[in-house]
């Protein structure tokens, strides 16, 4: 619901059909979009049945990543505009495949990395740009907090959710709130972890403002420990991205105090010659090389970058433009993939190289296994 109000701020859109598996989110959403245009969507269970209407012109998808896939090729397969969520795909395969249909579509496709439009990141650019920081030669990042206590009891799902349709090609695991709505970010079969659901907004923004391409190597080491039991991807995590130019440490810890300095618990460190410069949301601080030297702060607020991102979308659109998105669809898959590769190396305790020309990971079949995971029986792999 974010994005479709964002969308209908811009004053051209009219949200003419809403779908989801749980009946109770569906009516509820219907209700308030009514409130606020004046019209009531149509309803729909099937995205599929969605997306056979008359004077459809462009779809957002906000699904759980394991439904992105399918949603957004048969989207493309119509010709329909569209804004997906990040990640771009649950899998590396996943994302090359929607890139593919992407460029044959030709439609017009934006992902949801909003922090694109963050004033405070695009000053970051322009001081590592001008030389204030000086060459960088590393970066890190983080996001430390501490996830909800949701519950773990397996139970069955609410009446009005059909559980075994939001699992769609992902495994069906018993149902318990920790997984279901709006907590399934930190299960590895739907959301894979802090990384990839929070982190790649770090990630990509780092991409964004360094101008990288993707990493050729991935170390990365963590453990789950203070939360086991309550989540299956890791509470503290180290990943190592060998980004040509500078590594990229990122890491999080979802226990305890987070950064010593609550103030950095959440941001980037750019490591320069001349500076160092750390980047959030909506405050930068400087602090050059030199004893006496003093800290520089910032303030630079976008409380309005996902409205932004939206709006420059529903612009695209209107000019038939690709030229002014903000994140083309093959730009988000190689921030997609930095996290997931990244993952990988977790999972099979190992490094990752991958090959840029191949587009594929080298000599190492376990993670190599994770580029494409096995859809459940009754779904087939987008080609």
């Amino acid at each position: 619901m974010v994005v479709a109000k964002a969308a209908l701020k811009t004053g051209d859109v009219e949200i003419i059909a809403v779908c989801d598996v749980d009946s109770l989110h569906m009516r509820n959403s219907a209700i308030e979009l009514n409130s606020l245009q004046g019209s009531r969507p149509r309803e729909f269970k099937d995205y599929r049945d969605l997306l056979k209407m008359k004077n459809l012109e462009a779809v957002i998808i906000g699904t759980p990543p394991q439904w992105h896939a399918l949603q957004f090729v048969d989207a493309c397969k119509r010709g329909l505009d569209i804004y997906c969520e990040k990640p771009l795909a649950y899998d590396v395969e996943e994302g090359k495949a929607m890139v593919r249909v992407a460029e044959a579509a030709g439609n017009i496709v934006q992902i949801g990395f909003q922090r694109r439009q963050s004033a405070a990141f695009q000053k970051a650019k322009e001081l590592v740009n001008d030389g204030t920081t000086g060459k960088i030669h590393h970066i890190g990042a983080q996001i430390h907090y501490i996830p909800g206590n949701e519950d773990t009891t397996i139970q069955e799902p609410p009446a009005t959710l059909d559980w075994d349709t939001w699992c769609g090609p992902a495994p069906k695991l018993p149902y318990r709130p920790s997984i279901g709505h709006k907590a399934w970010r930190l299960e590895k079969e739907y959301g894979n972890g802090h990384l990839v659901d929070w982190g790649i907004h770090h990630i990509d923004i780092i991409r964004t403002i360094m101008d990288f391409d993707l990493p050729a190597r991935y170390h990365t080491t963590g453990s789950l420990e203070v939360h086991k039991g309550r989540m299956t991807t890791p509470d503290t995590l180290n990943a190592v991205m060998n980004f040509e130019g500078s590594p990229v440490l990122w890491q999080h810890r979802l226990w305890g105090t987070g950064d010593f300095n609550p103030q950095f618990n959440n941001g980037i460190f750019f490591y320069g010659e001349k500076a160092t410069l750390f980047a959030s949301d909506d405050r930068l601080i400087l602090m050059p090389v030199g004893r006496n030297s003093e800290q520089q702060v910032m303030d630079i607020p976008t409380p309005d970058a996902q409205d932004r991102h939206v709006a420059n979308f529903v612009e695209a659109v209107k000019a038939k433009n690709k030229n002014i998105l903000s994140c083309r669809v093959d730009d988000a898959w190689k921030s997609t993939t930095a996290v997931q590769l990244a993952m990988a190396s977790y999972y099979t305790d190992s490094e990752v190289v991958w090959d840029a020309a191949a587009q594929n990971i080298k000599d190492n079949p376990a993670a190599s296994v994770l580029m494409a995971r096995n859809y459940r029986q009754g779904y087939k792999r987008p080609e």
